[in-house]
């Protein structure tokens, strides 16, 4: 008799999860459905302030980039995405002074984890929201950032050099007993 009651309480059960599978299926039936129709709808397209798609380097009006070639993004990447490539330049007051050279990214092997973005010190960094990134060899995604050619700062004229007051007070001495004389 108890496995009659038991074969009627497991049908019991199964009939109520079934009604409630149907509920839920019922409830989408009456839905609207928002259907993309992507490839035609680029224009109006929204997409999502927060979505990552590929990094960039921020330029300035000038066509000049933040990026002070200090490495801290290519070390705190956790896949070895970023690579930076730098060269020695000298200033014109005979400084020397580290300049990027190439900003190498490889879009295929990012996480998209943003750490490189936040431990920038001059906010040089940023994600696009560009989404198309579809390509047909992972050659492709590897890209240089810093593409536009470097706009050099106009150079500074030399100072002119200061005359020693010793030897301006000499010099006047001389030409005031040469007026006297």
């Amino acid at each position: 008799m108890s496995s009659i009651k038991e074969y009627f309480a497991s049908v019991g059960k199964g009939v109520s999860s079934l009604v409630k599978g149907m509920q839920v299926t019922g409830k989408e039936l009456v839905t609207p459905k928002i259907t993309e129709c992507y490839p035609e709808n680029r224009d109006t397209l929204q997409i999502a302030d927060r979505f990552r798609a590929e990094l960039t380097l921020k330029y300035d009006a000038e066509g000049r980039h933040k990026c002070i070639a200090c490495g801290i993004c290519q070390m705190n990447c956790p896949n070895g995405t970023i690579k930076l490539t730098t060269k020695m330049v000298e200033l014109p007051d005979g400084k020397k002074k580290r300049k990027l050279d190439k900003y190498m990214y490889d879009l295929g092997s990012c996480t998209f984890c943003m750490l490189c973005v936040t431990t920038c010190p001059q906010d040089a960094l940023e994600f696009s929201n560009d989404f198309e990134q579809a390509v047909f060899s992972r050659d492709s995604l590897v890209k240089q950032l810093n593409y536009k050619p470097e706009v050099e700062d106009a150079p500074k004229p030399a100072a002119a050099p200061a005359k020693q007051p010793a030897a301006n007070a000499s010099q006047n001495n001389e030409a005031s007993k040469t007026e006297t004389n």
